[in-house]
């Protein structure tokens, strides 16, 4: 059975630091493009950063592109979001997802999903 599980979310500050962590289970992690997205209340889905399965390339929208980085364990099976400088607008629900095509991952189409985190960036 496929599982993505996502923690590390919680409420912090803006200019705050948190990082997500994604857990892997029941498929062949090493060969797939891991992502992160997020969606906020009454708006879309956006990609966040993808990385590719050997580490190199990847990938940040414009929006968090010098506060965010994106890593994975391939050995842990599990991906990983270090944000920084969070910003109000930051706040959403953050899910952990994979294929073996890039191209899904960057348009939210990939084969897996988590269940998501929940970042808060609030004074």
């Amino acid at each position: 059975q496929v599982q993505l599980v996502e923690s590390g979310g919680g409420l912090v500050q803006p200019g705050g630091s948190l990082r997500l962590s994604c857990v892997a289970s029941g498929f062949e992690f090493r060969y797939y493009v891991m992502g992160w997205s997020r969606q906020a209340p009454g708006k879309q889905r956006e990609t966040v950063a993808w990385i590719s399965n050997n580490h190199e390339p990847t990938w940040y929208n414009d929006a968090v592109k010098g506060r965010f980085a994106i890593s994975r364990d391939n050995i842990k099976k599990s991906v990983y979001l270090q944000m920084n400088n969070l910003k109000p607008e930051d706040t959403a629900m953050y899910f952990c997802h994979g294929d073996f095509r890039m191209a899904r991952v960057l348009a939210n189409d990939s084969t897996y999903w988590g269940q998501g985190t929940q970042v808060n960036v609030s004074a």
